[in-house]
């Protein structure tokens, strides 16, 4: 059964640091291209960001440039995603999944609460 778990999301101030991390079961994350997507409160799902199967590539929305970083352990049939200088507009539930710039077969998701 194809399972991804997300989990370290919660709360943190404007300025703070998150690690979400994303939990592979029932296939082999280094078979895909694997993303995060986010969906804020009222709104529709925005991907976020995407990283190649061997991880050599990644891509990033323009709203997290240069404050997320996307990665991956193969080995362990993890990805994550660190996120740096948070912002109150970042609050969303973040999903990870399978695809490079559309998000696909998603976990149930971990909130990311951003508040001063």
């Amino acid at each position: 059964q194809v399972q991804l778990v997300e989990s370290g999301g919660g709360l943190a101030q404007p300025g703070g640091s998150l690690r979400l991390s994303c939990a592979a079961s029932g296939f082999t994350v280094s078979g895909y291209h694997m993303s995060w997507a986010r969906q804020a409160p009222g709104k529709g799902l925005e991907w976020v960001s995407g990283i190649y199967t061997d991880g050599s590539e990644t891509y990033y929305a323009d709203s997290v440039k240069g404050r997320f970083t996307i990665s991956r352990d193969n080995a362990k049939n993890m990805v994550y995603l660190q996120m740096n200088s948070l912002k109150p507009e970042d609050t969303a539930v973040y999903y990870c999944g399978k695809g490079l710039r559309s998000t696909y077969s998603r976990g149930q998701g971990t909130q990311v609460t951003v508040f001063s």
